[in-house]
């Protein structure tokens, strides 16, 4: 009843000027996909330095039994002279059992039981201070076992190389999309101001200044923009926190690993569509008044 009695103030620009809901319907989705595209970059960098540090932090021992003595002997002796090395967390002796669970996928099962398997020992190195493969040979010498240390140096080089590359092209993936994001959201602002070109030049014969109409346009589209944003930002974030709760630890899988913190990485997104919005609508406010004179 009592805003009846209250005069409303009318708003110097029109509500629905320029197609402002197709504005802010492009501004969501393009911030729905430069959020994707950065979650998808930070999870591609984080699994493929992940690789890296994992292959760092193992070796691996192929040992050989001497006279009178079994294959599971000899690398039980090999994983207890290796655990007392300086530089190891652990040692272990891989069983048969265990061998034939990582060959089952490539040869099947009708092989297993007849299929000769080298007696391995893993090794998982201190990430601080890792063993060498020198001091690990060399302790396997002094004990009298006959083994060779991987530490799986051979191809570690490729998985880096890979890894720098996988990160480098998640990257370049992101900041097009971010890029493509904020030139359409420039577009789009300009698109939507130049439908309104005549209220622009209405304000300014009624001795409106030039900063009070580009502060109007400018505020207007910023929260427009911003509006979209959070909305694209929203969608986003519940799509990462859904693979992150769905997934476990690893995320959807191991090879696109997402975190919490992935999630709180995207609230800037409406903040950035903002003030993209805000200084294209202000340059084209003042370009238009100035170009008009």
């Amino acid at each position: 009843m009592i805003g009846r009695w209250i005069p409303r103030r009318a708003p110097i620009l029109p509500r629905d000027g320029g197609g402002e809901p197709w504005l802010a319907a492009v501004i969501a989705v393009l911030c729905f996909l430069a959020c994707l595209s950065a979650v998808g970059a930070v999870a591609a960098d984080r699994a493929a330095h992940g690789w890296v540090r994992q292959l760092r932090a193992e070796a691996t021992v192929q040992v050989r039994p001497r006279v009178n003595e079994t294959g599971s002997e000899a690398a039980a002796r090999a994983a207890q002279t290796l655990a007392g090395v300086t530089g190891v967390d652990e040692a272990e002796a891989m069983d048969r059992k265990t061998a034939e669970a990582l060959l089952r996928p490539w040869v099947g099962d009708a092989v297993l039981p007849d299929l000769p398997l080298p007696h391995l020992v893993t090794v998982r190195l201190d990430p601080e201070a890792p063993a060498s493969p020198v001091s690990l040979s060399r302790a396997l010498a002094e004990a009298g076992v006959d083994a060779t240390v991987d530490d799986h140096s051979l191809w570690r080089g490729e998985v880096e190389r890979s890894a720098a590359l996988i990160t480098l092209l998640a990257l370049t993936a992101f900041l097009l999309t971010a890029g493509g994001a904020g030139a359409a959201i420039v577009y789009a602002t300009q698109a939507g101001m130049a439908a309104q070109r005549t209220v622009i030049e209405t304000l300014s014969l009624n001795g409106a200044s030039d900063g009070r109409i580009a502060g109007l346009y400018q505020t207007r589209y910023a929260l427009l923009a911003a509006g979209a944003g959070a909305a694209g930002a929203v969608v986003a974030m519940g799509l990462v926190a859904g693979a992150r709760f769905l997934g476990g630890a690893d995320g959807v899988t191991p090879a696109l690993p997402v975190t919490w913190g992935d999630v709180l990485m995207l609230s800037p997104c409406p903040l950035l569509a903002a003030t993209v919005a805000l200084v294209a609508a202000r340059i084209t406010a003042l370009a238009r008044l100035r170009g008009g004179r």
